[in-house]
């Protein structure tokens, strides 16, 4: 918790099962469990039980939640299927995109502050 609490933007990276062709990609900015999709990989517990402990503590940093569909959640699997690996290069451009660019550019938000080092990718 502490990890994450300490950058003002932190971004997610997670598989969802929602019905949505595979390798389809969302962002997603989760201030609530209810904001996470429905049905995320195996970690999805943890990661609503944390949004909702920062909220709490009123130190929830800026969360974007990149959510890449899969066709079915394989626990302790590193294989990617072939819609989710063709995936990978567009899912990189954007982490880049939000990493690099004014903030306003990618998602409608107020500030216009450039990530840089000031980003935390976490991958699930």
């Amino acid at each position: 918790m502490e990890c994450i609490e300490s950058y003002p933007r932190v971004i997610l990276i997670d598989a969802t099962l929602d019905n949505k062709p595979a390798g389809t990609i969302q962002l997603i900015r989760p201030r609530f469990a209810s904001d996470f999709p429905k049905a995320m990989s195996t970690h999805e517990i943890g990661l609503k039980d944390l949004v909702e402990s920062l909220t709490l503590l009123d130190k929830l940093p800026d969360i974007y939640l990149f959510v890449v569909s899969v066709n079915s959640i394989q626990p302790l699997s590193v294989e990617l299927s072939p819609e989710v690996r063709a995936a990978i290069p567009a899912l990189k451009r954007r982490i880049r995109e939000l990493c690099y660019k004014p903030a306003t550019s990618i998602v409608k938000q107020e500030s216009s502050d450039v990530f840089g080092d000031s980003c935390l990718p976490l991958f699930f």
